[in-house]
C-alpha cells in the first residue's frame, strides 16, 4: 500500500509540473481506483467492529445502530 501511495504521490507531482502523458493518465487512474477500494474496505471492517453505546446503556454493533437511525429519520 506505502508503494501505491508513493507512486500515485509521484504522478500527481509531475501532472502539476509537467503533465502526464496518456500512458501515466491511466494508471493514474488505476492506482487511484484500487486506493479507493482498500480505503473503503478497510472503513467498512472497522465499521464492523465498533459498538454505539446509547444513553439508555444499550450496546449495539454500528451496522444496527445505524439502521435504527435510518428507520427514526
Amino acid at each position: 500500500m506505502e508503494e501505491m501511495i508513493k507512486r500515485i504521490n509521484e504522478l500527481a507531482k509531475k501532472k502539476k509540473e509537467t503533465g502526464l502523458n496518456e500512458a501515466e493518465q491511466k494508471e493514474q487512474k488505476e492506482l487511484y481506483k484500487k486506493y479507493l477500494t482498500a480505503f473503503r474496505s478497510n472503513v467498512e471492517k472497522q465499521l464492523d467492529n465498533t459498538d454505539v453505546e446509547f444513553p439508555d446503556g444499550r450496546v449495539l454493533p454500528f451496522k444496527d445502530a445505524a439502521k435504527m437511525r435510518d428507520k427514526n429519520d
